[in-house]
Parts: C-alpha cells; structure tokens; sequence
C-alpha cells in the first residue's frame, strides 16, 4: 500500500533476449570462466578458457550479424540499452577486437607467460617457482577480460545515466586487475595498476557528481527525458553546464583526452603488453561511442555550450599527444602518447558532428560514420602493433627502448617492415587504413563548420609522423645491437598481426566497404 492508501501496480519488465544476446553471451561466459577457476584442475583450465572465449565471441559475434541484419532499432531493457545500428557496429568492432587481444592473452610460446603465475610473489623467488611447477598460470585473466568485455558493450549502448554508470565501473574494475598481472617488470606493474584505479576513482567521482547534477536538472536519468529538458526547461542553465562539464570529465578520461590523460603513458607501458592493446583498442572504442551516445542524444540540443570547449580539448589532446610522443625514447610510451593525439583526431570529426550531420549532402562523411570507421582501422592497427611488440625480447623481457629496435631490419627484415607499415599506418600516408581514416574524419569536420580545427589536425598530423619516420629509419638505417632478439611468435600472436596487416592494407587501398557499412550505421535512436 502507498501513503495514500492506493494499491501500486508491479510491471513485469520484460526484455529481448534475442538482441540482447551479444551481451548476456560474453556475461555468461566470464561467468563460466569464473566456474572454471573455481572447479576444473589447473593443468586444463588453460585450454578450458580458450576454447569457451572462441565460441563465446563467435557466438555473440553471430547475433550481432543477425540483429544488424533485421534491421532492428528500438530501445530494451525497460529503457535501459539503445539498440540502433551504431550499437550494432560498435559491438561488431568491440567484440573482433577483443578477440584479437584475447589471443594475446593466450600465448605461451613467446619465451613464457606474459602474467604472473602468482601476482604477489617476488619475482625469481622459491614460491614463484613453485607456483610454475603447480600450473598456476594466471588463467583467470580470461574471465576477467570477458568481464570487462561485456562493460564494454553496455557503456556505448546505454541509454540512461544510471546504466552508463554501472557499466563504467563494470569495464573498470577487472582493467585495474589486469594493470598489474605482468609477470616481468612486477613493481612498475603494479604501480601502474594502482594509478590506473585512484586516478580511474577519482574520475568516476566526477562523472558520479555530474550524473547527479543533470537529474536535479532534468528530474530524469534518460538520454530523452534530458534533451526534453535542455530544450524546454526555462530553469537557469548552472545544473546543466556543471552537471555537463562533470560528466564530460568522466568520458574524456576514459577516451584518454587532455588534460586528462596522464594516466595514459604510465598504465600503457607498466601494463602486460596484450592488456595494454586491450586497453588501447577496446576501451576507446567504448568510450568513443559513450561519449557520442551522451552528447549527440542527451546533451544535443545544448551543442552550442559544449562544442567550442569540446574543440579547446581536441586541440589540446593532439597538441599534447604528438609533440610529446616526439621526446620519447620508448617505444611503448611513444605508442600512448601517439593513442593520446589520435583521441584528438576523432575528436575532431565529433566536434562538428551535429552541423555535419544535418547540412551534410548525400554521399558525404558523417561525423558519426567518420568516428566510427578511424575506431575500426585504428584498434585493428594498435593490437598488431603491440603484438610486434611482444616479440622483440633481451633476457626474456620485452625491449621497448628506441635505442633496442636500431637495425631490426638487418635481424628480422619481415617483422621490421610490418611494425613500419603499421606505423606509416598510424602517420596518415595514403595506401594504409590511416589515411582514409584521417580524411574521414577531417572531411566531416570541415563539413560540420570546423575549418580551423581541421588546419590545426593537419599540421599536428605532419608533426606526428616524425616519430613515426624516426623508429622506421632507426630500424632500416641504423646498425643493429648486441642484446635484443627477435622472438618466435606463437599461432595466436601472429594471428593478430596477420589480420591487422590486412585489414590496414585493405582498408587504406578498398576503404568503400568499410565505410558504407558505417554510413549504413545510421543515427543514434532516440
């Protein structure tokens, strides 16, 4: 009974499980995963996980075909998840991808395993090496991947404040695990796992204080009942521009924007090397896609009080991002400051996204389309890139520094020119993935009104490909030293690189399938 004396009705919420398939599928294998730890001998667990994340993914991978191909746009989850065809690219992209980098996770066959065997055991010690000899390989890295997979999944395709929340926390948590997995390098490991979450807290704090904030505004944590709000509300705008700004800082940290990306260069390079692609791929595109979903759908129609501060911090974040990548030494590092400018990049094309969209003709880019075609090309080239990574080694451990890459050529002429046309790749020269990338996104911000911005990306994109052109010519160029070796690469690793070499190659020479697939995208439901 209620105050009132009236009997309240329950609604049964009632779900489609058909398209909510991908996601409850990669949920209920991490669930499994967990299972699995808990229940089957060690020895088995390895292969146990593998086999149940390929036909998880395969699975999940198969409803999306599906559901995409029905053509289905509506909202689920009593409200919850938008399901449109941007959410169908994106959990396209996010669960190839994470495949791709749960294959990194799973090879054994370069020198050892990439994790711990006992995350707090000291390096070398007796109890590490017992730990070996038991088996306990750090398995449960899987579960956990599938766990932060399935965050993934739900953040850009949320549809209302409290579910964009949970899934954040959800896509958090197991990253911060795996931050600090790396069985070399324990302690810079380590630290970068406790940066990642106290900086990650401290973000969520704001993002937490800005949810709250636009509720007090709008009286509603949907995406709908908001924009109805900033259209119609006659109330002073103070609850929405901090609510906005609050919010925003929570999203631009995840995407590793200015000025708050410092978080970026130390968790990039103390992380295992194949939580690092995860990271660098994945979560970008999660975010990415949250950031669009927020601001193109709740935020829209107060376009004219975030898009100047929004092209501030695309300026800065590739800024930033390329003339610091210049100073680096290491190549891991370089490689998270290169992921910080090309967050600039996509920012370019979201700032002008509104004005492209509704003044853009037929047959021209789209922001939307733009952003989503670089976040495909881009994370397919980023994984393959750290995979060559993996495989350059001094003693068993991964040499990033640039002075240890000098003369790879001369060692291994076939890994050297795939890591070069990988970075040509991320440098915007034409023939690669890049390049259509980078005019994707450049032609739908000049489309959008953003001429200036677009200037300024061009002359940081020149300024970039001088780090790139710097490891190339010291590969080539340079005679090679004593120490580092090139590594065999197990089946997976090379899987990897192989089909990020390919889809690089192609998407730079026959970029129009791609491309039309995400102009097929559409817009966001609303």
């Amino acid at each position: 009974m209620s105050p009132l004396g009236t009997v309240m009705e329950i609604v049964t919420p009632t779900l489609d499980y058909v398209l909510l398939a991908p996601v409850l599928i990669v949920f209920l294998a991490s669930v499994i995963g967990v299972g699995i730890e808990a229940f089957v001998p060690k020895r088995a667990r390895f292969l146990s996980q593998g086999l149940l994340v390929i036909v998880a993914i395969a699975a999940a991978l198969i409803m999306v075909g599906i559901n995409a191909g029905s053509g289905a746009r509506t909202v689920d989850a009593v409200g919850s998840i938008a399901i449109d065809g941007p959410t169908h690219f994106m959990w396209a992209m996010l669960l190839v991808l994470g495949g791709l980098s749960l294959l990194l996770f799973a090879e054994r066959t370069a020198d050892d395993n990439p994790f711990a065997p006992q995350v707090a055991s000291v390096p070398g010690t007796q109890s590490e090496t017992d730990a070996l000899e038991a088996g306990s390989a750090h398995t449960e890295v899987f579960p956990l991947g599938m766990l932060a997979l399935t965050g993934m999944l739900i953040f850009p395709a949320s549809n209302d404040l409290v579910t964009l929340f949970v899934s954040l926390e959800v896509l958090s948590l197991p990253l911060y695990l795996l931050c600090g997995m790396a069985r070399r390098r324990r302690l810079l490991s380590q630290e970068s796992s406790l940066k990642y979450f106290l900086l990650g807290a401290l973000s969520s704090g704001f993002f937490l204080y800005g949810i709250a904030l636009l509720y007090g505004f709008a009286g509603s944590f949907t995406y709908e009942a908001i924009n109805t709000a900033v259209r119609n509300s006659e109330q002073p705008p103070g609850l929405l521009i901090a609510g906005l700004g609050l919010l925003g800082v929570g999203l631009l940290f995840k995407v590793g924007a200015v000025p708050f990306h410092a978080w970026t260069p130390d968790v990039y390079v103390g992380a295992p090397t194949a939580v690092t692609a995860f990271m660098a791929a994945c979560t970008k595109i999660a975010a990415v896609g949250a950031l669009l979903r927020v601001f193109y759908v709740a935020l829209g129609s107060a376009r004219w009080d975030w898009q100047p501060a929004m092209a501030v911090v695309a300026v800065l974040t590739m800024a930033v991002g390329g003339l610091l990548a210049i100073t680096q030494t290491d190549v891991k590092r370089m490689l998270a400051y290169s992921s910080i400018a090309h967050a600039g990049f996509i920012l370019t094309a979201f700032v002008g996204a509104h004005q492209a969209n509704s003044g853009a003709g037929e047959g021209s880019i789209t922001s939307l389309q733009a952003v989503l075609f670089y976040l495909g090309v881009y994370g397919v080239s980023t994984i393959a890139a750290f995979a060559v990574l993996t495989m350059v080694r001094e003693r068993g451990v991964e040499v990033t520094s640039l002075a240890g890459w000098a003369g790879l050529g001369k060692k291994s002429p076939l890994l050297a020119a795939v890591f070069g046309f990988l970075l040509l790749s991320f440098a915007g020269i034409p023939l690669t993935s890049g390049f259509i990338g980078k005019w994707a996104v450049f032609a739908a911000a000049w489309g959008g009104g953003y001429a200036w911005l677009v200037v300024v990306a061009v002359v940081v994109s020149l300024v970039t490909a001088f780090f790139y052109l710097r490891i190339i010519v010291s590969m080539f160029f340079s005679e090679p030293s004593d120490g580092p070796e090139v590594v065999e690469a197990g089946l997976p690793t090379l899987i990897a690189v192989a089909i990020g070499v390919v889809v690089t190659l192609g998407a730079g020479v026959v970029p129009g399938p791609l491309l039309e697939l995400a102009g097929r995208a559409g817009e966001f439901v609303r």
